[in-house]
């Protein structure tokens, strides 16, 4: 699942997953009531169904641990598998330190045990919301980047690894072969496509693109 997709006319989507129908009832209106698109399942399976089709953006997703057939964590587990991207805030009527540990170890967004009070939850979601609107933001970011690396020519791409790791003009030329001017023109190219200064700044953006 890429986070990719536009968000909602709401301030975005909570994908609820309780098997209790008095708890789903309670967080949908609370949801509700803060301009929030709730989406309710009552066991996990059904949540990983309906994340076949993309999530609408933000959203973030709400699990009660105790649950059949699949257990919160067992849910989370499968999400991370399927490499569904949206942050996961665990609820649970059962204080279990352990667990709340090892599930943000894990790359949950928050553990918050019940009785929780309505605000902390909403404050927490909000949170969760704004985290996802940031992934999908930096996401665009490196597709954009990787599509103008991929766009420079083999030359350039060669070129660019070079000047990344420090070399001097003279002898960038002497290894490809070409004239010291040539490379200087290259170079000059080469930052201008990618928005970059120095050989410090290009080094840092193929890093950060995965090059």
């Amino acid at each position: 699942m890429k986070l990719e997709h536009p968000a909602a006319a709401s301030t975005g989507t909570v994908y609820l997953v309780d098997d209790e129908a008095a708890v789903r009832d309670a967080l949908s209106f609370l949801f509700a009531s803060h301009g929030l698109e709730v989406r309710a399942y009552t066991e996990g399976p059904a949540l990983l169904e309906a994340l076949r089709e993309p999530a609408p953006l933000p959203a973030c997703i709400l699990l009660d641990v105790r649950m059949e057939p699949m257990s919160g964590l067992q849910v989370f587990d499968e999400l991370r598998r399927l490499d569904v991207p949206l942050p996961v805030i665990f609820l649970s009527g059962h204080a279990d330190i352990a667990m709340a540990v090892d599930a943000l170890k894990q790359g949950a967004f928050d553990f918050i045990e019940k009785p929780f009070h309505d605000a902390v939850l909403i404050d927490r979601v909000r949170q969760g919301l704004a985290a996802c609107d940031a992934a999908v933001a930096q996401a665009s970011s490196l597709r954009t980047l990787r599509a103008r690396i991929e766009g420079l020519s083999p030359r350039e791409r060669e070129l660019m690894r070079h000047v990344a790791a420090g070399k001097l003009n003279k002898v960038i030329a002497d290894e490809m072969h070409i004239a010291v001017r040539t490379v200087e023109v290259h170079r000059s190219r080469v930052y201008a496509k990618l928005g970059v200064r120095s050989a410090a700044e290009l080094a840092t953006l193929l890093v950060r693109a995965g090059f």
